[in-house]
């Protein structure tokens, strides 16, 4: 079962991505590399609480 998650940047804040991802197989949070238009640059996102 596939549920929808938000990544929030972990420099300013801001909820900038939405995506899925499968609890079952990947129970820890999850961390990505993006663009967050608020900062201008690429900051890690963290899977929101």
């Amino acid at each position: 079962m596939r549920d929808r998650i938000t990544f929030k940047c972990s420099e300013c804040g801001n909820e900038n991505y939405i995506g899925t991802r499968n609890k079952k197989k990947h129970p820890e949070r999850m961390n990505i590399k993006k663009y967050c238009p608020k900062c201008n640059k690429m900051t890690e996102h963290k899977e929101k609480k």
